[in-house]
């Protein structure tokens, strides 16, 4: 009986013109915006998620960066080139039978090689030592500086 109800309800709006226009037109809109949905920027787009995402060689250029700059200014350092090299690239860890991350790992730090031209002083090499093995939180025997040649 109910159901008989909702179809004669249906009936008498497509019966009333009126009605019958404003929902084709109504749907004729909600296409509409479906198709103009792939069109408009919502802040979501791929290209966007990719510049969020974390990118292993912009890590490892930033850090060679910051390195250089802070070793270059240690006294006796003088001028300096850093290279850094990854043991693997970022881990995201998920929930189980989720997409949701719960926590992204950073790369682990193999080595780093610093060429500067105080390299060959013993306190300028103990000085660049301490300083990057203390910002990178890695063990002395990855660090190895030598002098820039000339």
């Amino acid at each position: 009986m109910d159901e008989s109800k909702t179809v004669g309800r249906v009936k008498k709006l497509f019966d009333n013109d009126k009605m019958r226009r404003i929902i084709i037109i109504a749907g004729i809109a909600g296409i509409a915006l479906i198709f103009l949905s792939n069109y408009i920027d919502l802040g979501n787009s791929p290209d966007k998620k990719r510049e969020e995402e974390f990118s292993v060689t912009t890590y490892n250029t930033q850090i060679e960066n910051d390195l250089q700059s802070v070793i270059s200014h240690i006294e006796g350092a003088g001028k300096t080139e850093v290279l850094l090299t990854m043991e693997n690239s970022v881990e995201y860890v998920y929930l189980d039978d989720s997409t949701t991350k719960t926590k992204e790992i950073e790369p682990i730090i193999r080595g780093v090689l610093v060429v500067c031209e105080g390299g060959d002083s013993p306190v300028v090499v103990e000085r660049i030592t301490d300083a990057v093995t203390k910002s990178l939180d890695i063990s002395a025997a990855k660090v190895c500086i030598t002098k820039l040649s000339e």
